[in-house]
């Protein structure tokens, strides 16, 4: 949940030349390759170079050409120290895992885990003799490295402010990016640019790339687990370098033996497969550490949500409030009518009634407005077999938050609620920490050190209550839902909410976007599902029905928000048929088709039940798509359910409300053609003969 931006008290500017400069660097001549290391499909080639200086570096090779090219390894430690040049090869190792392990939950069931490992020691030669391991993992469609530090012979505690980690493409000049500018104040929600790769300047991750040849190219992080996240600085044409997120502490500050989180570089011959084939984030992480978590239930839900960003409702108590015991009994009542499992319900709690988003410190997560009978509620839902969702907004007073929070837990474990959604509301660079209750405030950033333990502090208490987080205002994914699979889904991009109050609202292209972006590091609440197509003061949404319905097949999430208010879907029985019947749990996923930013058609199959899913978006731009339906059992019809733009559709205007609904047999030999308005979408349900 993000305030509308007239509603803000206070933003951000740092000077981030301060905070990011440092001395650079360049690659020294008199190189050699030291070590080298293939996929195991022999798709992707990565060749370890050592400089007469003691310079580490490394290059890849996708089929035999360059996609890395030579780019410097190290980092800089607090004091002006580097772990950077002086270095010598003392050994290396190299090993080849091929295992396949199942997701709880998720896009696809089953996950194949196939790499070869590279495991590189060097040693320093000067004084301080301090150790470093740096290890590649190569799957076929790309490439993780970290850095390892083993207990050090003389220093045991490193202060890291930086690293000289570089991803310097091969091809620059054509290329193409899109990418969100980090050190911002507005943390991941926004607008995605498109620019010349020379126009990036300090991006967040992931961060994609399209090269001249049109192959696709991803930089992101895998399992952030104790570091701050990291950022990408454009230094020169096609030459990227790690930025750490500023700490309060200035240094990541880390005590051996430890290591890094994983760089990687997604490789893909186009935009469909750079989605598709994106399991190495995952794989990069460790295995569940939570055991049987079984007691998680993938599902949709509705909520005392979608008023507050219309401004028909409000967060805080008075005539406008949302969370009364009266309207919520009635949300309760429509989901156990339409199949809804959850109900979301925010501005539950005391605290709301006061400048909120400039203080945090007045929240009471124990403590129900005297409008809401939380007791009552939680035992009506349960009757009806829906569970409340609960909401935990912070307005990013951490600690506060903390301190409450195992008995808040506690509170909802024994309610019967399972799902807690959190919230970080504050401008980038103003998460409160306060080592002492009374004592000073010091501000983090979203993406630092101290949060991102903070994030796994919340999963981690949460799992022993069997509860999972659904985090909004997030730091980003990491893929950790692999380790800790009750933190089940996020926000961390801008949301339909944005639709409401947005200046400007989430244009056309948003959610093609988000699909080659965002998407690459995980699940996004998005909550879609809206079919009155107007945000606050009527403001239009640039959106069509259909694609409405098709953002939940397109956009992954396991708990997808079906957002609209119930009146508004009583209009459109229609479309709404297809928002109850989608699942949110899959047992395979393919995309069909797709461009970054213009187009995505992903088919999905239902993990209970041999039924598909289809969603396809468009752009400002109409299109017309070819979709093979070899993904279908041979042999067997099937009924196609589809809900289609009509002809003269579109997102501007009234327009935008015009769909049609058809039903037609069809197999695996057929072949259909998909017709998307400009703004457009399509969704279809395959029924398999029962």
């Amino acid at each position: 949940m993000t305030v509308p931006a007239q509603t803000r008290q206070r933003r951000l500017r740092i000077p981030l030349a301060a905070v990011l400069a440092f001395a650079g660097a360049s690659l020294p001549v008199h190189a050699a390759t030291i070590a080298t290391v293939a996929s195991p499909g022999k798709v992707l080639n990565v060749e370890i170079d050592l400089s007469k200086e003691g310079r580490i570096s490394y290059r890849v090779q996708r089929n035999g050409k360059p996609v890395i090219t030579d780019s410097l390894l190290g980092l800089r430690l607090r004091d002006g120290a580097q772990l950077f040049p002086w270095f010598q090869l003392q050994g290396q190792q190299t090993s080849t895992v091929d295992d396949t392990w199942e997701q709880p939950w998720g896009e696809s069931r089953t996950v194949r885990n196939h790499y070869s490992e590279l495991r590189t020691q060097f040693a320093e030669t000067g004084r301080d003799q301090r150790r470093m391991d740096i290890v590649f993992r190569v799957f076929d469609d790309g490439v993780g490295f970290r850095y390892e530090f083993p207990k050090q012979p003389k220093q045991q505690e490193l202060a890291i402010q930086g690293e000289f980690t570089e991803f310097t493409l091969a091809d620059p000049a054509s290329a193409k990016a899109w990418w969100i500018p980090a050190g911002e104040w507005n943390r991941y929600e926004q607008i995605y640019r498109t620019t010349p790769l020379d126009n990036v300047g300090i991006a967040h991750t992931p961060i994609t790339i399209k090269l001249g040849d049109g192959t696709h190219v991803a930089f992101h992080e895998a399992a952030l687990v104790d570091y701050s996240g990291m950022w990408l600085q454009r230094i020169d044409s096609g030459k990227f370098r790690a930025v750490l997120s500023p700490t309060s502490t200035g240094a990541v500050l880390k005590q051996a033996p430890f290591h890094t989180p994983w760089r990687t570089i997604q490789i893909a011959a186009d935009a469909g497969k750079l989605y598709e084939s994106s399991n190495l984030i995952l794989n990069l992480n460790e295995p569940n550490k939570l055991g049987d978590v079984s007691w998680f239930k993938p599902a949709k839900y509705v909520g005392v949500w979608w008023g507050m960003h219309l401004d028909t409702q409000s967060w805080g108590v008075g005539p406008k409030h949302g969370a009364t015991t009266e309207y919520t009994t009635r949300m309760i009542d429509f989901a156990a009518e339409h199949g809804f499992r959850g109900v979301l319900v925010e501005g539950w709690n005391t605290g709301w009634d006061k400048d909120w988003f400039a203080n945090g410190w007045v929240f009471d997560f124990l403590k129900p407005t005297p409008d809401f009978d939380l007791e009552k509620l939680a035992a009506y839902a349960r009757s009806k077999g829906v569970h409340l969702i609960g909401h935990h907004e912070t307005a990013c007073a951490v600690s506060h938050y903390e301190r409450q929070m195992k008995d808040a837990f506690a509170l909802y474990e024994r309610l019967g609620i399972d799902v807690i959604k959190t919230g970080y509301v504050c401008d980038a660079g103003q998460i409160e920490r306060q080592e002492k209750k009374n004592g000073p405030v010091i501000r983090e950033w979203h993406d630092s050190q101290w949060n991102s333990n903070h994030h796994l502090r919340v999963v981690t208490e949460a799992a022993k209550r069997h509860i999972a987080i659904n985090a909004h205002e997030p730091i980003k994914d990491t893929g950790l839902r692999r380790t800790y699979p009750n933190w089940i889904s996020r926000e961390g991009a801008r949301g339909m909410e944005y639709n409401a109050w947005g200046e400007p609202p989430n244009p056309p292209e948003h959610e093609a976007m988000l699909v080659f972006t965002r998407m690459l590091s995980g699940p996004m609440d998005f909550t879609p599902g809206v079919l009155s197509l107007v945000g606050k003061n009527g403001m239009p949404i640039q959106t069509t029905i259909a694609k409405q319905l098709a953002l939940y097949v397109v956009l992954y999430s396991p708990v997808q928000m079906a957002a609209d208010l119930p009146e508004n879907y009583e209009k459109h029985m229609d479309a709404f048929q297809f928002i109850k019947d989608v699942p949110a749990d899959w047992e395979i996923t393919r995309v069909s088709n797709g461009e970054v930013g213009d187009y995505a058609t992903i088919v999905r199959k239902d993990r209970n039940s041999a039924d598909w899913y289809l969603g396809s978006v468009t752009d400002e731009n109409p299109r017309t798509l070819k979709v093979r339906l070899d993904f279908l059992e041979p042999g067997r019809a099937y009924e196609a359910q589809i809900y289609r733009d009509a002809k003269d559709s579109s997102y501007q205007g009234e327009k935008r409300f015009r769909f049609e609904k058809e039903t037609r047999q069809v197999t695996a030999k057929d072949t259909l053609t998909l017709r998307l308005a400009p703004g457009g979408g399509q969704a279809i349900r395959f029924v398999a003969p029962r």
